[in-house]
């Protein structure tokens, strides 16, 4: 029999890994208890004594492992998501070039949703899947790295956007291979300092998103659509790879050998499910990410059409790389206030710059401020997202994973129904403004459905408050 000492400042914790079950328990209760030094002390020395194996754990919210594994998961979200959040260049490309010019834009779009979709919506499953099979996650890891680079490379050669679909499907399972673990993971790593090592790790989306559109723009126009992609793959299946090898869990991974029992697939008593608080977040996560991923999506395109395709780059990366300061910042700011309050902030903040920046626009000044401010409000809302799960697993913090899993599915969902509708609304637009100022180029509508959607977001965090202050009564 194994147990673990852990060490956290000047207490200890003390738990045991029952062999026949590979779940970790504390001695003598059902939750993990505090104890002081000298109590730990008494008590470690009595786990010697009966011929424990003890096992010391790194710390949690400190220390080189923790902050190791916090800069090796940013670099997987900088590859992962900064790689989705710059497929507007891609669009760009694939409507003004044949043979991709000859498809729809609604069909165009779908195909730089639905990696996005997929690496949300199937959180979950893979989720409950390493929790069964704990020992597979970190082959899952590599796994997921080697259909990333399938993915990318074979779509070098596709002429087709049905082709380039069904491979970017591809790309997104092997995203959800490669982020979930980060989900899982955060948890064992951080606690108190949650919600700025979240902010750090999904802040590497923006930073991708920054860098990234410059670069597959430059490598587009010098070597063409098949070598930008083939070299992609390579490159950034290395820097991957790299980061892979910091992804380390904090506790031992349990071995289940002979008659041993697993874990359930699907964990008894998730309390969570009947949570208020999670389907306020759920809803409210919903309607952001309808609010979220047309600008992402038509930001570029909508630029290019006022002014030239390298204003519509930076802008594309500036919006991006706004999301960088709004994770670390809000991430930080919902370890300090409620965390609902902060998701009003930036519903808020975001819903007005799309009315009164994007929706006026006539120039590419407005549109530079309006990518600062939406892309750091809206692309930092998600460092909410640490604190909310928490909120509701409350009483039961190891299923907190699993909340923000089984949140994310609205994330998921928002992004193939948001473009999609914004595709149609853009398609009705004809190109006109409406009273001849607003939403310029035919884009008054999406613009409308993004600040309204962006407002509703706002009423559903007044409604979490009110959830999670219930819940403390």
């Amino acid at each position: 029999m194994e147990a673990i000492h852990a060490p956290l400042d000047d207490e200890y914790e003390l738990s045991i890994v029952h062999p026949s079950s590979g779940q970790q328990t504390p001695t003598g209760a059902q939750t993990p208890t505090p104890y002081s030094a000298q109590s730990s002390q008494a008590a470690l020395q009595a786990a010697l004594d009966d011929g424990v194996t003890v096992q010391e754990l790194a710390p949690m919210d400190r220390g080189v492992r923790a902050w190791t594994f916090c800069f090796s998961a940013f670099l997987l979200e900088m590859v992962i998501w900064g790689f989705c959040f710059s497929y507007g260049i891609f669009q760009d490309y694939y409507t003004t070039h044949p043979p991709f010019n000859k498809s729809s834009s609604v069909a165009i779009a779908s195909v730089g949703t639905i990696a996005i979709a997929l690496q949300y919506c199937e959180a979950l499953i893979f989720f409950l899947t390493f929790g069964r099979y704990p020992e597979y996650l970190k082959l899952g890891m590599w796994g997921g790295l080697a259909l990333y680079f399938l993915s990318i490379f074979c779509a070098s050669f596709a002429t087709q956007a049905r082709l380039i679909f069904v491979l970017r499907v591809g790309f997104g399972i092997s995203g959800g291979l490669l982020y979930v673990p980060v989900i899982k993971l955060l948890s064992e790593w951080f606690s108190e300092r949650k919600g700025l090592a979240g902010g750090i790790i999904f802040a590497g989306g923006g930073v991708g998103g920054f860098a990234f559109p410059f670069i597959l723009n430059l490598m587009l126009d010098k070597v063409g659509l098949p070598w930008t992609l083939r070299i992609w793959a390579i490159g950034s299946t290395l820097c991957a790879g790299l980061a892979l090898l910091g992804m380390r869990p904090r506790l031992p991974v349990p071995k289940f050998t002979g008659n041993q029992r697993r874990p359930r697939f699907i964990p008894p008593q998730l309390g969570f499910l009947r949570n208020p608080i999670f389907w306020s977040v759920s809803l409210t996560t919903l309607l952001q990410g309808l609010s979220y991923f047309p600008v992402s999506l038509y930001i570029a395109s909508f630029t290019r059409a006022l002014s030239s395709p390298l204003t519509a780059t930076i802008v594309l990366s500036v919006f991006n790389s706004s999301a960088v300061v709004g994770q670390i910042v809000l991430g930080h700011l919902s370890d300090i206030f409620p965390y609902p309050w902060v998701m009003l902030a930036s519903a808020l903040g975001s819903g007005t710059v799309a009315f009164l920046l994007w929706g006026l626009a006539n120039a590419a000044t407005q549109l530079y401020f309006f990518a600062i401010i939406f892309g750091a409000l809206s692309g930092g809302f998600s460092s909410t997202w640490p604190r909310a799960a928490s909120d509701c697993a409350r009483g039961k913090p190891e299923y907190a994973g699993l909340a923000l899993a089984s949140t994310a599915i609205f994330k998921g969902i928002s992004a193939v129904i948001g473009p999609i509708l914004s595709g149609v609304l853009l398609e009705a637009g004809k190109g006109a403004a409406i009273g001849g100022v607003f939403g310029r180029e035919g884009y008054g509508a999406v613009e409308i459905f993004v600040g309204s959607c962006a407002l509703a977001t706002g009423a559903g965090s007044i409604l979490v408050a009110r959830a999670s202050q219930r819940a403390r009564v």
